[in-house]
């Protein structure tokens, strides 16, 4: 199975890429970072979900909501700016799926991808619903009709281009302690310390992300 940043690398991927950078009007190659880190840690946090039978049973229900249809139409879901309905869908998405940890995610992304997180927020609101759409059609390629073959399927996208480093670091921005200081969270955890360590964490986390994702 091709794995989720393959996808990102394709054809539908740069449509995806491009069309979301016009609709939220940042820069393309701003936008390919921000999803080439984000989409990742998404997937992760529904893998995680999906430990509990409660958080399975809710991921497949919205996993049969997107059916895939909307990766069929993205001329047209990007023509004149995505509209509000797909927006509100993929705000509840991420607030599904990151719960308290969004505002951590977002800000650690946008800090690596130099936009602010407002902007990074848009792009995540816009691409949810996609992401879901991918999901959707791919648990129908693989015949996932229950929520117990959900941890296989995100294990199987995220394992088609995942290290164990890249696992261990998506397990970090997830684990951080949501307070709005995700990068000295994750800083600390990788230095395993704290005090003047952690000022360096925005040049170290740049780095490691950098290495992990093949992002500058």
């Amino acid at each position: 199975m091709a794995g989720i940043l393959d996808l990102l690398n394709s054809d539908l991927g740069k449509t995806i890429i491009s069309g979301v950078a016009g609709s939220t009007g940042q820069d393309q190659g701003k936008t390919s970072s921000v999803l080439t880190m984000a989409l990742p840690v998404l997937m992760k946090a529904m893998q995680r979900n999906t430990a509990t039978p409660q958080g399975a049973e809710g991921l497949m229900g919205a996993i049969n909501k997107h059916d895939g249809g909307i990766l069929d139409n993205l001329g047209d879901l990007f023509k004149g700016g995505v509209n509000a309905d797909v927006l509100q869908d993929g705000g509840k998405i991420l607030g599904h799926v990151l719960g308290n940890k969004q505002q951590g995610v977002e800000q650690v992304i946008g800090q690596k991808a130099g936009m602010d997180t407002g902007a990074v927020a848009n792009i995540l609101k816009t691409a949810a619903p996609i992401l879901m759409g991918v999901l959707g059609k791919q648990s129908r390629q693989n015949n996932v009709s229950n929520s117990g073959d959900l941890g296989g399927l995100l294990g199987g996208l995220l394992g088609g281009n995942s290290a164990q480093k890249e696992q261990s670091f998506l397990e970090q921005i997830l684990d951080a302690d949501g307070d709005g200081s995700i990068v000295d969270d994750v800083a600390g955890m990788v230095l395993g310390g704290g005090g003047s360590q952690q000022k360096s964490g925005g040049g170290l986390l740049g780095g490691l992300l950098g290495g992990i994702f093949g992002k500058k």
